[in-house]
């Protein structure tokens, strides 16, 4: 279950006036705009990949951007954001696998959560992605989709999109 939080935007841009400017005096951009979005992620398992391309699509689409890039952050320390194929749900539960095989739970562990393989499995698919958007649109493969990695739920996640426009 995803829930879209209310649009969360913030703008930032820096420009000069000099009248030495080759331009004859007007105004520079000198950084390019940026715009800062959030959704919410309801996740219902202790371990689930739930795919979030829409939700990050809309974003892009509703704010008119068009060139540059999009960084998809989720601020939590045991979850993450990755892309992979989204045409076979199979591929979700084989990741999944993969990981619990790589990182599974031991009695050894000393943090008091209980929850030392989520923070591990954070750390190895990490906590972000960068995409290309040229002409409003995400630049993914045919198969591509991007997904938020729950390793501790069922929790209440954010997930932060970062638009940066092209100077």
């Amino acid at each position: 279950m995803l829930a879209v939080a209310g649009p969360q935007v913030q703008r930032q841009s820096t420009s000069i006036h000099s009248p030495d400017l080759p331009d004859g005096g007007r105004r520079i951009n000198l950084m390019p705009m940026a715009q800062k979005q959030h959704f919410e992620v309801n996740t219902n398992d202790r371990q689930q990949l739930i795919d979030i391309t829409a939700q990050v699509e809309r974003i892009v689409a509703q704010s008119g951007f068009r060139d540059g890039l999009a960084v998809v952050f989720t601020p939590h320390t045991t979850a993450g954001i990755t892309i992979n194929e989204n045409a076979d749900p199979d591929v979700q539960h084989d990741l999944l696998l993969v990981l619990d095989r790589l990182l599974p739970q031991l009695p050894e562990f000393r943090h008091a959560e209980g929850n030392s393989p989520g923070h591990a499995k954070s750390s190895l698919v990490g906590c972000s992605q960068t995409l290309i958007v040229e002409h409003g649109r995400l630049c993914l493969g045919t198969w591509q989709g991007i997904y938020f990695c729950e390793f501790d739920g069922p929790r209440t996640r954010r997930v932060w999109v970062r638009l940066i426009q092209d100077a």
